[in-house]
């Protein structure tokens, strides 16, 4: 049975291109627009709040060239940016927020960070300013500076844990097969990173507690890139890489190859496929956020990719970049799985699509792919139109 999205409801302000936005998710989401649109911001904003939980808030900053490159850049120089994610974790509704501001002598604070889950007077939550508690469930928390995000230190406590490793469980990525093709060291295998950088442990972790998933990548992999017959893990002395089974003309039996020796095309598809078939029965990710996975892919793979990502999305929230009309053209993808991203004056604008290319799809008259070739998956104007002419909240009580 189709899992329950994770994060439900994502609300930004002033995250570098993104003035602001208020859009929904599902279990599948497509995320649709030109280069340049504004497509990886939205996805990054996600990625950050991952990356601050998981490090800190001050690397999170430097890793994206610090806060001015992460607020949004505009005429009104706004000083702060802010993110709310809500989420349902089993069958509770929840949300996480925090505003950010620069500080006259190039730092910055947190404002405001809230976090509820049940409901407010209803189930853990707190409220700080500037790292004073404002309000809690709980009686005694432990001390907070104003330049680190609270949750990192409650994540101790029970009634935390679970919104703080539901959130750090969130993957990312933007595959590099330079990264993938070179010797790795041995690492956790439990959650692939960014770039594909461990995808050797991760492929030998799936070996010792997920031989399934493992069988769901060859499969689609060979569909793929149909002379490949499979992957795995090998030691090469203090090292590892990935073995590929191909068939080779004339050759009884498949030879095997280093991940050296592989194309840009067979590691990049490598990559995505471990991405979304990752889960096993210690750790399954939360939300799997993927940039054009297409890239470098034959069209005539699009439908396996799109099989991948849907049948992926049965097991866990899935958020996907693309301009490919190939990867959308299909009656498998519905209207209501695309958020289309526009660039107006510099500024990223989101919204799910107008009304003529939502009944264009559901009466089968073009395809999402046939559509986007014409230039016709625009955001719905009444959507846009809400988010200018008001301010989402972002928290309970939002004077910002």
């Amino acid at each position: 049975m189709p899992t329950i999205p994770f994060v439900t409801r994502v609300i930004l302000r002033n995250y570098r291109s993104i003035g602001q936005c208020d859009v929904r998710l599902g279990r599948l989401t497509y995320l649709v627009g030109t280069n340049g649109a504004g497509k990886s911001n939205f996805v990054d904003a996600l990625h950050f709040v991952a990356d601050a939980l998981n490090s800190s808030l001050d690397q999170a900053l430097s890793r994206r060239g610090g806060l001015n490159e992460v607020r949004r850049r505009s005429s009104g120089h706004p000083t702060h940016f802010g993110i709310r994610l809500e989420f349902k974790i089993g069958n509770q509704a929840g949300h996480y927020a925090f505003n950010i501001a620069a500080l006259k002598n190039r730092g910055f604070e947190v404002q405001i960070e809230e976090c509820s889950l049940g409901g407010r007077g209803k189930g853990p939550y707190y409220r700080i300013e500037k790292g004073v508690v404002q309000e809690s469930s709980e009686k005694t928390l432990p001390a907070f500076t104003k330049d680190r995000l609270a949750l990192v230190a409650l994540s101790g406590l029970s009634e935390f844990r679970p919104i703080f490793d539901a959130l750090t469980s969130m993957g990312f990525y933007n595959l590099n097969p330079r990264v993938m093709r070179e010797l790795q060291k041995p690492q956790e295998g439990r959650l692939l990173k960014p770039e594909g950088e461990n995808i050797t442990s991760v492929i030998g972790h799936l070996e010792r507690v997920n031989p399934p998933a493992l069988d769901a990548i060859s499969e689609y992999l060979r569909t793929v890139v149909p002379t490949v017959h499979g992957v795995t893990r090998v030691q090469v002395g203090p090292m590892e890489t990935l073995e590929f089974r191909q068939e080779v003309p004339g050759a009884k039996d498949p030879w095997r190859f280093s991940a050296h020796n592989m194309s840009d095309g067979t590691l990049r598809a490598l990559g995505v496929l471990t991405a979304l078939f990752q889960s096993n029965q210690d750790f399954a990710p939360t939300l799997i956020g993927i940039e054009e996975p297409e890239t470098a892919l034959h069209p005539a793979a699009s439908a396996a990719l799109r099989e991948a990502l849907q049948r992926a999305s049965d097991l866990t929230q899935i958020i996907v970049t693309s301009h490919s009309p190939d990867l959308l053209d299909d009656e498998s993808v519905h209207d209501d799985q695309i958020l289309a991203v526009v660039s107006q004056e510099g500024e990223t604008k989101l919204a799910g699509l107008d009304n003529a290319a939502r009944e264009a799809i559901r009466e089968h008259l073009f395809s999402a792919g046939e559509l986007l070739k014409l230039g016709q998956l625009t955001p719905d104007p009444a959507a846009l139109e809400e988010q200018g002419s008001r301010q989402f909240p972002l928290f309970y009580t939002d004077n910002l």
